[in-house]
């Protein structure tokens, strides 16, 4: 793992919750990229881990329609109140974290997914574990993590600010990730039951109107983690600095950053599964 750090779930704010409802639609269409694989399809039942304000599970929602459920779990209160003004009778969230599925059933879903989550979540093994026990014998978890070996730009350029901020010792502490290698999550995989692994490194542009656009969803989607190592006079040198590194990467259509994610899959046996 990359990045460690302590990652505090307390620092999220009704405020952060809404400016990630309202820049999460690229994050919802990256999301999208999980979905296929999952090949899901009517009367599914479906588990999203971290579903945040739930864009992406109300899109779930339509494909497994009426005879088929999804549920959303996210530790954010302020994120699930936003989720929950999406419900439908196929539709609920609720608050819960991925290391503790317990108020599920054993084999009650089709499929599990985490979208830009599991780079967030420390204990990866015991989540793993849950996942698997929730699944269905045969059932299917796709997940999109960073990985360390491949920076989002955003995570490059904030590193080379903090360094002419004069904070380049201090350059680990921000915007910290637990994001993992193609190696480590292979083993994780394997060391929780699921087979069938496979994954790809996707790179995904993005396009922000200007540097607050992109500091404001950075500090959305990292809940009040971001830059919070900081005091406020050192967190607005640092983000003055960022803004000006960020014009680089302006186009004409306003400013283009790549992101990177690791999209991995698997699947629970079944009887007539061979092997691992």
């Amino acid at each position: 793992m990359s990045d460690l750090g302590v990652i505090s779930l307390e620092q999220d704010t009704p405020e952060l919750a809404r400016s990630y409802e309202q820049a999460g639609i690229l994050q919802f269409h990256h999301g999208k990229f999980l979905i296929g694989p999952l090949a899901l399809k009517a009367g599914d039942r479906v588990l999203d881990v971290g579903a945040g304000t739930g864009r992406l599970a109300e899109f779930v929602a339509g494909l497994v329609g009426p005879e088929g459920y999804v549920v959303g779990i996210d530790p954010l209160e302020n994120r699930i109140a936003i989720a929950q003004l999406r419900q439908s009778d196929n539709l609920r969230f609720s608050v819960g974290r991925a290391e503790d599925l317990s108020h599920f059933e054993t084999g009650e879903f089709d499929a599990v997914y985490l979208n830009s989550v599991f780079h967030w979540i420390e204990d990866k093994p015991r989540t793993l574990q849950e996942i698997h026990r929730v699944l269905k014998p045969g059932g299917r978890l796709g997940l999109n993590i960073q990985d360390p070996s491949k920076p989002h730009q955003t995570r490059i350029l904030l590193g080379e600010a903090i360094v002419q901020a004069g904070f380049a010792d201090r350059g680990g502490e921000a915007h910290r990730v637990l994001g993992t290698d193609e190696d480590e999550l292979r083993i994780l995989f394997a060391d929780a039951g699921l087979i069938e692994y496979r994954s790809n490194l996707r790179s995904l542009s993005d396009l922000y109107e200007d540097a607050d656009a992109v500091l404001k969803w950075s500090e959305a989607s990292a809940f009040g983690n971001f830059l919070d190592c900081f005091s406020q006079s050192e967190r607005d040198r640092i983000r003055v600095i960022f803004a000006d590194l960020l014009e680089a990467k302006r186009v004409p259509e306003g400013l283009r950053l790549e992101r990177y994610l690791r999209f991995a899959f698997a699947r629970k046996p079944d009887a007539s599964s061979t092997g691992s």
